[in-house]
């Protein structure tokens, strides 16, 4: 007799095999029109949503369904102010998202744990720059997954001022735990937006990563940036002779998934993201993400 978690495991690989052959920006891009429909029944259809996932509307600045004129309106909504509170002094980082802990650890000689048995690196996850990649290749991760359910907006984990985006186009295979799982280098593979900030304690990425039914993924300063017909790799640097200069504080939005998917946040050697955090731990914006003792220095200069 087959065990529950053996059919589930089973499932999940049967799941990851057909994705390779599915036309993953096809369907992508039909859910990016869909999901913008301004159709009368899309009050009912967030209703529906909200019931089988369990979403909390009463923490979103518009809780009445009837509010939003499309589905997407819905699913990009923002919160109520002071549903959040920030934790720590300002140096402190926090977790950028509402979700769950996917991974979280130390990055191992430019390595980044996936899942058991599968890892991807730095590098590749920056796009390939090994220059980039260089000033984390001690430091720290965290793969944060946002369910269906959960806030789609993405906030700043510390005060930090962009020096560069990159778009990386690739896949869009799902980022649910059972494909991780089983896809290897997954987020490495998939398209992403790399955004590199500097901050007081050294470089910060982050890293937005695209997935099946993610019809587009955008910043506040740049707007929307997937999907775009273009398949090759884009840049664009900000500060010194650009006359761009973008600054965010801690906790502020920085950008947003259309449909949900997963930030994958790195740090310099010297912050230590806490990893009393287990994986699949549900985690809310503006918790504390770094261990306690780490970067104490840090605080006691933000606070000065």
């Amino acid at each position: 007799m087959t065990s529950p978690n053996n059919t589930v495991k089973w499932q999940s690989r049967l799941w990851a095999r057909i994705q390779y052959v599915l036309p993953h920006h096809l369907i992508s891009g039909l859910v990016f029109r869909v999901t913008r429909w301004r159709a009368p029944w899309t009050a009912w259809l967030i209703r529906r949503f909200v019931k089988a996932f369990g979403v909390n509307l009463g923490e979103a600045a518009q809780t009445d369904p009837a509010d939003y004129p499309t589905f997407n309106a819905f699913f990009t909504r923002s919160l109520a102010e002071g549903v959040r509170p920030i934790d720590g002094a300002d140096g402190t980082w926090i977790s950028p998202v509402d979700g769950g802990i996917s991974q979280i650890g130390h990055i191992q000689s430019g390595n980044i744990f996936q899942a058991k048995g599968r890892a991807y690196t730095a590098t590749e996850l920056l796009g390939g720059d090994e220059s980039l990649a260089e000033p984390f290749k001690d430091g720290s991760f965290a793969t944060l997954y946002l369910s269906p359910s959960d806030y789609h907006r993405i906030h700043m984990p510390v005060t930090g001022t962009l020096r560069e985006m990159i778009h990386v186009p690739g896949r869009l295979f799902s980022v649910s735990t059972g494909t991780v799982a089983e896809v290897p280098r997954l987020f490495a593979r998939n398209e992403r937006l790399v955004c590199l900030f500097d901050t007081a304690d050294g470089p910060m990425a982050m890293v937005l990563v695209g997935a099946i039914n993610v019809s587009a993924i955008e910043t506040v300063w740049a707007g929307l940036v997937t999907p775009t017909p273009q398949r090759q790799m884009g840049r664009w640097t900000y500060g010194g002779d650009t006359g761009l200069s973008i600054r965010l504080e801690r906790g502020a939005e920085m950008g947003r998934f259309n449909m949900g998917s997963t930030v994958i946040l790195l740090a310099p050697k010297g912050v230590e993201l806490d990893t009393a955090w287990q994986a699949e731990v549900p985690i809310k914006l503006g918790q504390r993400l770094q261990a306690a003792g780490s970067g104490d220095e840090g605080e006691a200069k933000a606070e000065s």
